[in-house]
């Protein structure tokens, strides 16, 4: 058998440079926010010019875009809503949180840009109304399909329930960061939902 190709040459520099760039962005935008942080002080910290990160995302806003993009390429592997259904979307939440939990940019990125693009002119006001309007509404189901099988405690509103779990899980990164990350999240997050639940995670 022929061994698989690697990509090699200027394609494989120029998918690692737009890497590093992306890593950067993740950083700086998460310790000064979207509009006080410089995409020079992106190419400053990837140790490029700016034309350089103008070559691979030509605006300010198409490197948010790409970031925001990438954070839900991360999140799709624990969260697939296509996949996991009732009980198991739930579970996977937890697996999720637990994989936030090693990437504490990502955490602080949600934190910072969620509060700032409240602001109607903000570039990522529209992707977080619709990724919050996504996030309730498959817990929701996951919740509604869960008393369907005889799995929610008695009493419990899955509208109002995922409205809770994920003003919870937003809670709980604000605190998690402000403690230097002094307790677990996910296990948290377990205990919550396993109260909202008839059967254990």
């Amino acid at each position: 058998m022929s061994p698989v190709p690697t990509v090699r040459g200027p394609y494989a520099k120029s998918a690692e440079r737009r890497s590093r760039i992306l890593e950067a962005g993740i950083r700086v935008f998460a310790a000064h926010g979207y509009h006080a942080g410089s995409i020079q002080r992106i190419a400053d910290e990837v140790g490029i010019s700016m034309s350089g990160l103008l070559h691979h995302f030509d605006s300010k806003a198409a490197l948010l875009a790409a970031i925001l993009e990438r954070r839900d390429e991360l999140s799709l592997e624990f969260m697939d809503v296509d996949s996991h259904h009732g009980i198991d979307l739930l579970r996977a939440l937890i697996a999720l949180t637990a994989y936030n939990q090693s990437s504490p940019g990502l955490v602080e990125l949600h934190c910072m840009l969620s509060a700032e693009a409240t602001s109607a002119d903000h570039p990522a006001h529209d992707y977080f109304v619709a990724r919050y309007e996504t996030t309730v509404g498959a817990i929701e189901t996951a919740f509604a399909e869960a008393a369907d099988a005889g799995q929610l405690t008695a009493g419990i509103s899955p509208p109002e329930a995922a409205r809770d779990v994920t003003a919870l899980m937003d809670g709980l990164q604000v605190q998690w960061l402000l403690t230097g990350g002094a307790f677990d999240m996910a296990v948290l997050l377990r205990a919550h939902l396993e109260r909202l639940l008839a059967v254990p995670l």
